[in-house]
């Protein structure tokens, strides 16, 4: 599945690229197309301050609608970045957990404790039974 994975990731970098230059490229357009009216009103001379300010603001406020479209590309992109990266640690933390072999079961301990076990065993061994 890594490899999927890898193609998906590249697949969400195109698409991503993508929008990021279209939305660039529709927005000098739309800038453009907006902006003919306030030209053919300041060749004739009849842009005063005020319009000069709305046209200002005009442009401001349609760079501020794709600013916010490419910062949601953006967005949406690092949120797949991070679920693919989410998958890809699922399957290397399932990948140890399939290499590493089931312990085996110890034997069951004694409840009971008795003086001599309590020494370590080469004290245990090393003492002679009583005559």
């Amino acid at each position: 599945m890594g490899e999927k994975l890898k193609r998906l990731e590249l697949l969400k970098d195109i698409v991503q690229q993508a929008v990021e230059r279209g939305a660039t490229s529709i927005e000098q357009i739309h800038q453009h197309v907006a902006d003919l009216p306030f030209e053919g009103l300041d060749k004739a001379g009849l842009l005063d301050p005020r319009s000069r300010g709305l046209r200002d603001k005009q442009a401001r406020t349609v760079g501020a609608v794709y600013d916010a479209i490419r910062r949601i590309n953006r967005e949406i992109g690092q949120l797949i970045s991070d679920q693919i990266e989410n998958l890809e640690d699922g399957e290397a933390a399932a990948r140890v957990l399939r290499s590493r072999k089931a312990p085996a079961k110890a034997a069951p301990r004694s409840t009971t404790t008795t003086r001599a076990s309590k020494r370590p065993a080469a004290a245990r061994k090393a003492r002679k039974p009583r005559t």
